[in-house]
């Protein structure tokens, strides 16, 4: 049995650790839109009754011109980690590798099936029997991005084997640029995965999607059988995603921006990261990261990279200045 992995967002852990209540921490571990979305109104039958076809419909239809995804109609799952679990069913005994380090659910997904991983550090470093080969671009923790065309040129060096291409876009929409779901309905060996609650701020909803060609998606879609997302996600998807999102955009950078100042006043090197987080490269991290426990305040650390601290966005001014005092008191 592999270990489970201490993911962001563990503030209940944190504060019968260090004390306090989790309402009074100030949470900055995970990747999460600090301000979340205002919500729309949700009919009581969206509640009240099994999720209806036409809420089905008209989601996908979201997410399809949302995402841009052409002719894809994308697939509703209860969140992107209901599928990485699923994963496994299409590795088989063909070798799977992994673009690392990185998000440690794939590894562990395919550890618990018995099957074996290579984690490379560079997609070159591909051999011909690795089939199913996994790139989180922006990656997580440190923000690495392929560009479009060098994706597209690894699913065609994977096609004439019989490889599968999947491309976590977890933390694009900060970047639609650099999203291969455009060009999807063209690339018929290739899974995209999108995660609505990071930009949103809606991560309690547990809502993502699946972009790939139909074959595979009714695969994905018997696999979780029926209704896997609820009536009141489906209304919200709907809704939010043919909103405009250029304020939700904005505030973010903004945010982005002010936490960068904080750890600049810090004196700590910014190593990567993406719009909805900062990761920093500091010796020291592990003390730092209990000093801010101390304070209330969670940062992400990782074993495999003890030097490394991911700090995701704080809502607002004040909190911006909970963070630099805590800092500050750190380095006198």
């Amino acid at each position: 049995m592999t270990n489970r992995i201490l993911h962001g967002g563990g503030i209940t852990a944190a504060a019968r650790l260090y004390g306090g209540q989790p309402e009074d921490w100030l949470d900055l571990s995970t990747g999460i839109n600090p301000n979340p979305v205002a919500l729309p109104e949700i009919s009581v039958s969206a509640w009240h009754r099994l999720p209806d076809q036409h809420l089905v419909e008209q989601a996908r239809a979201a997410a399809r011109v949302y995402y841009r995804s052409e002719d894809i109609l994308p697939l509703l799952v209860p969140g992107t980690q209901s599928v990485i679990q699923l994963l496994p069913r299409l590795a088989s005994a063909s070798g799977v590798a992994i673009l690392s380090p990185t998000y440690g659910e794939y590894a562990r997904a395919f550890a618990l099936a018995g099957l074996p991983v290579c984690k490379i550090t560079g997609i070159d470093d591909l051999t011909p029997e690795q089939k199913l080969v996994i790139v989180v671009n922006p990656n997580n923790p440190d923000g690495r991005t392929l560009s479009v065309d060098r994706l597209r040129e690894l699913h065609d060096r994977l096609q004439p084997r019989g490889g599968m291409l999947v491309v976590d876009e977890a933390f694009g929409d900060m970047e639609p640029e650099s999203s291969l779901a455009p060009y999807a309905s063209s690339m018929p060996n290739l899974i995209i995965f999108r995660s609505f609650g990071k930009f949103f701020g809606l991560a309690g909803l547990r809502l993502g999607f699946v972009i790939a060609q139909a074959s595979i998606l009714e695969r994905f879609e018997d696999w979780l059988g029926p209704w896997a997302v609820s009536g009141p996600a489906l209304s919200l998807a709907a809704s939010l995603m043919t909103g405009d999102t250029t304020s939700i955009r904005n505030r973010i950078l903004d945010r982005r921006s002010a936490l960068d100042a904080v750890l600049r006043q810090a004196r700590l090197q910014v190593a990567g990261g993406t719009g909805l987080f900062a990761l920093v490269a500091d010796d020291r991290a592990s003390d730092i990261c209990t000093h801010l426990c101390r304070h209330h305040i969670l940062v992400r650390k990782f074993d495999y990279a003890p030097n490394w601290l991911r700090f995701g966005l704080a809502p607002d001014e004040v909190t911006d200045r909970r963070l630099a005092r805590a800092l500050e008191a750190y380095s006198i």
